[in-house]
């Protein structure tokens, strides 16, 4: 079997510069998790089997007809809407929240299933109404959402909670929402700010308030921001060079391998990695939205760019919290930091994405 006729067979859905460009971040990711790990290869073969198990999954949903997508909407979110009630009513209680359910013969996590399940059908509602669409149709959106969100909020989950309130207000923005009724929704939301601060947990406020002076609390709720904070500064423009990284290697650095792996790459690479890094993620989202605009069907231009919008607010959010201008909240750097769960989300999203610009053209032909 030749290279050409290998490709046509098993990688004729796949998009070679989507490929190329979470290939490269996903090196990157075993790279440095070899420093994070102190040079030890564990994580760095539990995360390659992590990438292959998602690269699985993404060529199995490269290779999904549209339809079959759009079957999938109704019953996936039903599916994780009871999930997420079984986690409400049964599920498990790990370091004060309750996130996880226990099937018997294995543990999950529910509220990951709808960083998917939530956009996507989001994006076959608006699809179905799309020669109708009024106030009305909207507002059933928006509840279609905020039912997930609100259950996943009280688990408590915030990152995820925020994650999947981004993905589906993206498939409401690209439905055609207008800026009068999102500006309204901003209003109220700033008027609604002290209800809902009341409604957060201690942690959670605590989070906030180090967000405006993390030196009040420099050893506890502070200690998290203020070391990401110093490694990302310390690497200067060139770093302090590959497993040189002091705040990573003396143990200053919390979950260096997971949240807050930004800060070990900035410490190590410097200014000039970081410009790198960042052409990395934004060739990502360029290609997602050149896949965006050429979709299609209604559906696949929503599902689209809510992947690739939701893509750009991971990565927005973790290097903001560790930077020390967000929150933090708990949100993994996209394709990098540790984690199987989250490379699986994100290669199914991908692999969607993969599927609106592979079938849009046999479509088209």
């Amino acid at each position: 079997m030749t290279k050409r006729e290998f490709w046509r067979r098993f990688g004729a859905h796949l998009d070679p510069i989507l490929l190329l460009a979470i290939s490269l971040l996903m090196l990157t990711s075993l790279v440095v998790l070899y420093s994070a790990g102190d040079g030890s290869w564990h994580r760095v073969f539990s995360q390659l089997g992590n990438i292959v198990v998602a690269f699985a999954l993404m060529w199995a949903v490269a290779n999904m007809p549209l339809h079959y997508l759009m079957r999938a909407a109704v019953p996936l979110y039903l599916l994780g809407m009871l999930l997420l009630l079984g986690v409400a009513l049964f599920g498990e209680i790990s370091h004060g929240a309750r996130r996880w359910l226990n099937l018997g013969v294995a543990t999950i996590q529910p509220s990951e299933l709808m960083k998917i399940g939530v956009p996507l059908m989001m994006a076959w509602y608006f699809d179905k109404y799309e020669a109708t669409l009024t106030m009305k149709t909207y507002a059933i959106a928006a509840l279609l959402l905020l039912l997930p969100v609100g259950l996943i909020a009280k688990q408590p989950d915030l990152g995820t909670a925020i994650l999947i309130a981004a993905s589906g207000f993206y498939v409401l923005f690209l439905a055609g929402l207008s800026w009068r009724v999102i500006g309204g929704m901003v209003i109220a939301g700033a008027a609604s700010a002290p209800f809902l601060w009341g409604m957060l947990h201690d942690y959670q406020k605590h989070r906030i308030m180090m967000l405006l002076d993390p030196t009040k609390d420099a050893l506890g709720k502070g200690y998290h921001t203020i070391q990401g904070m110093i490694a990302v500064g310390s690497g200067g423009l060139f770093g302090k060079g590959y497993l040189n990284g002091t705040q990573t290697h003396l143990n200053f650095l919390p979950e260096s391998h997971t949240d807050f792996i930004f800060a070990v790459y900035s410490e190590e690479f410097g200014l000039f990695g970081n410009l790198l890094l960042l052409s990395m993620y934004l060739f990502v989202i360029l290609r997602g939205f050149v896949i965006t605009a050429n979709a299609s069907t209604y559906f696949t231009r929503l599902m689209a760019g809510s992947v690739t919008l939701t893509f750009f607010t991971y990565a927005f959010v973790n290097m903001g919290m560790v930077s020390g201008i967000l929150p933090v909240v708990g949100v993994p750097l996209p394709l990098v930091s540790y984690g199987g769960t989250s490379m699986l989300t994100l290669l199914l999203g991908f692999g969607i994405l993969m599927s609106v610009h592979t079938h849009q053209k046999l479509v088209k032909t």
